[in-house]
């Protein structure tokens, strides 16, 4: 490719409404532009990148035996009322209707759709199991998409369903995955870490997020510095230290805290110390039940884990009015004393004496809280977001860090999730009608190609991985006005792409400071630039885009050094 066709509108200032390093990036290298909030028109280079991580996927998807199909943007409401998610699963969800009323959805994810292919074409077990995927765009309405491709509301997935006649099977095919999975960000170049998740929205039983490691994360993911545990922060088991023993059990006493309703004012006011105080947070399920969460005041709850221990498919914090009707206090005053819905109680209090907490009464406390002898009938679980420093809850010797990541995957056991309630069924060897069970495997394509570009920049620009590049060679001649300059570098670009190298030739009339510029900025991780100085001594100069400063190589060796460079980056 010349650069004088390609349309590639190099920007030298950072773009008002970006606030991550990709999103500035990818406007400034002229990849992106923005056409509404969260959505994108991909330029000429952009789409390269995506086209990119789309190849990678699909190669390593045929290799584990997975077919590829293409399903509906648009949707019929039908099925995802089958599933129960119309209702469920929020404002995120594109709603429309078509000129005969009749509703339908922009696609976020197609469970519903994919499921309805299988029962309508499995019979029986012979036909199982099958791997199904697509690459697509799909839309969610997220209420505020920022920072460019890493939250918009259009974007482009690959999205995978497995179906199988045994729960041992669809456990095998999560493995398979999770193998592909790996084997697609490690020939991406990336630095990942696939992590225990939340099912989240999606539902099931099991899940690995895999996770761009970035200091620019939006995600807190927690890793045992002994066993290799890692999980987010959310899902993570961890132990926090103990706390010292508060002595002689002391009887529960009301206190009054007139005006005092935050820990630290209620803690300068008793003068006991905040991490004494037991935290009561009052939510509220999709069935609509009210229940209770408690945590040490040193320590966030997880509302995942809550989720999970309830058994619910959603916990929203519960507004004032919850609060007063569960509790009898307004806000800042909630304890677990005397309460008749379900009580839930972090690890980390089993055994604590001697606790404050809010007495459910406007302007009063307990102290002397014992929670397993004054709460009734707690139920202990792990509620709380692990810290670094915490012990790891599997191995229990190793010490936990955080990390920051960029979630671009996500695996998941589903089981009957879907196939139940949408009745995809088989025959069994005996002809009995059994459930199908399901797995559900997605890769976000575009925020991959963002997520790659937060780990992989500096102050110039992008520093692509090979495999991810638009183009992973410029050639760069810096005169046009030399014959023999100019013909060497046409010579150099026509061995490359014989050679099978994707390469751009910058035959733009620009001094030489814009071409270098912009060729830092885009991220060619190899540059090849031709100057009348060096060639006349035989050379080219070779810089790689992370190497500090370029290297003088014989004209006659650098196609030879490039193609080996660029052919092992993509060895896979």
């Amino acid at each position: 490719m010349r650069y004088s066709q390609l349309l590639a509108p190099t920007l030298k200032d950072d773009p008002a409404d970006a606030e991550v390093v990709s999103h500035k990036l990818l406007v400034r290298a002229g990849m992106i532009r923005q056409v509404a909030r969260g959505i994108y028109d991909f330029l000429p280079l952009g789409l390269r990148a995506v086209r990119r991580v789309e190849t990678i996927v699909r190669e390593e998807m045929n290799r584990a035996g997975a077919q590829e199909i293409l399903m509906p943007a648009v949707c019929p409401a039908e099925l995802w009322q089958e599933s129960g998610r119309w209702e469920k699963y929020g404002k995120e969800l594109l709603r429309l209707k078509d000129r005969h009323d009749r509703a339908f959805c922009f696609g976020p994810t197609h469970e519903e759709v994919v499921t309805d292919i299988v029962r309508r074409e499995v019979r029986s077990y012979r036909q199982l199991p099958i791997n199904l995927f697509q690459i697509q765009v799909k839309f969610r309405d997220e209420v505020r998409p920022r920072f460019g491709l890493m939250r918009g509301r259009e974007f482009l997935m690959k999205d995978g369903y497995s179906f199988h006649s045994s729960v041992e099977d669809c456990r095998r095919e999560y493995e398979n995955m999770f193998r592909a999975y790996s084997r697609i960000f490690e020939r991406c170049g990336l630095k990942f870490r696939p992590v225990e998740a939340d099912t989240g929205a999606i539902g099931g039983s099991q899940s690995h997020e895999f996770q761009v490691l970035a200091d620019s994360g939006e995600d807190a993911i927690a890793s045992c510095t002994k066993c290799g545990y890692a999980a987010n922060v959310e899902k993570a088991e961890g132990r926090s230290p103990a706390l010292p023993d508060s002595g002689e059990t002391k009887r529960l006493e009301s206190v009054p805290t007139p005006g005092q309703r935050t820990v630290e004012e209620v803690s300068a006011f008793l003068g006991i110390p905040p991490e004494r105080f037991v935290k009561t947070l009052v939510y509220v399920t999709d069935r609509g039940e009210a229940i209770v969460g408690l945590v040490r005041c040193d320590r966030d709850l997880s509302e995942a884990k809550l989720k999970n221990a309830a058994g619910a498919a959603v916990v929203l914090l519960a507004d004032e009015d919850t609060v007063r009707r569960t509790t009898g206090a307004p806000v800042g005053f909630a304890g677990p004393v005397g309460l008749s819905c379900r009580v839930f109680a972090d690890l980390s209090l089993r055994g604590m004496r001697g606790a404050v907490t809010g007495a459910n009464q406007a302007d009063t406390h307990f102290v002397g809280l014992d929670l397993e002898r004054d709460a009734g009938s707690v139920e202990l679980v792990d509620l709380q977001m692990v810290h670094g420093g915490d012990h790891c809850g599997r191995c229990e010797t190793g010490e936990l860090e955080i990390h920051r990541g960029i979630e671009v995957g996500q695996v998941f056991y589903l089981g009957r999730r879907y196939s139940e309630p949408l009745r995809a069924t088989f025959l069994d060897a005996g002809g009995a009608e059994q459930v199908i069970e399901m797995g559900t495997y997605g890769i976000g394509i575009t925020r991959t190609v963002a997520a790659a570009i937060e780990q992989n920049h500096d102050a110039d620009g992008i520093v692509w991985p090979i495999p991810l590049a638009p183009f992973p060679v410029a050639v760069v001649p810096l005169s046009r006005d030399s014959g023999d300059l100019w013909n060497t570098a046409e010579r150099v670009y026509g061995e490359l792409r014989g050679r099978g190298i994707e390469v751009l030739l910058d035959d733009r009339e620009e001094r030489p400071g814009v071409k270098f510029k912009d060729a830092d900025l885009i991220g060619f991780p190899l540059r090849v630039t031709i100057g009348a100085k060096s060639l006349a001594r035989g050379n080219v100069e070779l810089k790689d885009r992370r190497a500090p400063k370029a290297e003088e190589v014989p004209v006659s060796e650098v196609v030879g050094r490039v193609a080996a460079t660029v052919e092992k980056a993509l060895a896979s």
